[in-house]
């Protein structure tokens, strides 16, 4: 089979090697060099396609509206597609949403369009044009039906051209590698597009209750402060800290709960709490208040204990090694929450590149090494969320994990801790 669709340009006889910024592009480039349109086709199938959308539309829900441009004669309508790696960077008052390409394909949304062709990845070595009528129509339509929906979950992916690879930014990025590579996202992409325009505001109102820029802005601060998880959590693992410095080396679970029980009803016989006057005596709580405190505390230690075992089993804690802090969990979600902030056009690519470093820094300042970094991060995620059911919230990322510490091209092989 043989498909060449008139470029929108010329295309060159001999084209130069290319890097490109990822292996679709790549692989794009070199069926496009060998003419080989078929396996083009399957390429751009099993990519996100990307598009912009007119902002004056973009806030619209339940629907779609592409920003057309005209062909170079000015008589046709077409519409640029880019794969995740060809996107410019984030821009106010420009936004982009994608599709897979099956969707491109559908009669139904191309004829009110009245759309004659798609342009993928204009002005680049691995452009292509796609018209919209038969007999070419069927032929990257029909690869679009194979494909299905784009699968990257749990692949460890990154930008070769136009990422931070080296220095405060890529380790501030690579602290939130965990989720990028659970999420199939570019652990290293700091121009965030992610999943687009509408996916990142819904991404951000369904899970942390964002819906303006205020909003971003304070739920981030809480994050870079590390104040946004459980300060019982960090009490706990504070308490067996000390108590690891002070005596050496293992803490025995049933110490460790005997200590929590006395420091807790040393500081509730205490009564006091600092105002704006300097140090209040206040009625001391009641002894069952203080009891069930006791007791949750107690409950809490079991969990992390198990939580703790779990790790070591699977390899993500070394056999004498323990949680030290949670406060991965906040700081790699900073690092991520940064880049949602830019991609839901809440912050500059400024502000969530100061977030991003700021984030890198802290975890250098709360840690010793990438696993001790990962297993805070974990048990963060799995207090929050798993209820020691060890399922998804867990394997996810003990997956990540593993393919963060073992894959050569990982940014925590790659980049030093500190």
């Amino acid at each position: 089979m043989n498909f060449a669709p008139p470029p929108a340009r010329p295309a060159p006889g001999h084209p130069a090697p290319w890097t490109a910024p990822t292996p679709v592009e790549h692989a794009l480039y070199e069926a496009r060099s060998r003419g080989d349109w078929p396996g083009y086709f399957d390429v751009l199938a099993r990519a996100k396609l990307f598009f912009e959308i007119r902002p004056d539309k973009a806030d619209e829900q339940d629907s779609v509206h592409p920003a057309f441009r005209r062909d170079p004669w000015g008589r046709n309508r077409w519409l640029h597609l880019y794969t995740e790696g060809m996107l410019p960077p984030p821009v106010p008052g420009q936004f982009f949403d994608w599709e897979p390409l099956r969707w491109f394909a559908q009669p139904s949304w191309l004829v009110p369009q009245a759309v004659t062709s798609f342009v993928v990845n204009p002005g680049s070595p691995c452009e292509a044009v796609l018209p919209t009528v038969p007999p070419h129509h069927a032929l990257w339509a029909g690869a679009g039906e194979r494909a299905g929906m784009p699968r990257f979950a749990g692949q460890l992916r990154a930008l070769n051209v136009g990422g931070a690879l080296r220095g405060p930014v890529a380790h501030g990025l690579a602290c939130g590698a965990l989720l990028c590579v659970s999420n199939g996202s570019l652990w290293n992409a700091m121009a965030w597009h992610g999943t687009g325009y509408p996916g990142e505001r819904q991404r951000l109102k369904e899970w942390w209750g964002i819906t303006t820029r205020e909003q971003w802005l304070s739920v981030l601060r809480q994050l870079l402060d590390c104040e946004a998880h459980s300060a019982v959590w960090e009490f706990a693992l504070g308490l067996r800290r000390t108590i690891a410095r002070d005596f050496g080396g293992h803490v025995d679970p049933a110490y460790w709960r005997q200590s929590v029980e006395i420091v807790m009803r040393r500081n509730a016989g205490e009564a006091t709490e600092l105002t704006a006057e300097g140090v209040t005596r206040i009625e001391p709580r009641p002894e069952s208040e203080t009891a069930a405190r006791i007791e949750g505390v107690q409950r809490l230690i079991g969990r992390i204990t198990r939580y703790e075992a779990r790790m070591r089993a699977d390899g993500i804690l070394a056999a004498n090694r323990y949680v030290t802090s949670v406060e991965a969990w906040d700081l790699g979600r900073a690092s991520k929450m940064a880049r949602w902030g830019l991609g839901a056009r809440f912050g500059t690519l400024e502000e969530a590149e100061r977030a991003v470093v700021q984030a890198g820094r802290s975890a250098a300042l709360a840690y010793r090494s990438w696993p001790d970094f990962s297993a805070g991060y974990i048990l963060g995620r799995c207090l929050h969320f798993d209820e020691e059911e060890f399922g998804s919230w867990y394997e996810e990322m003990a997956e990540a994990h593993r393919i963060l510490m073992t894959e050569e091209a990982s940014p925590w092989r790659n980049i030093p801790f500190r």
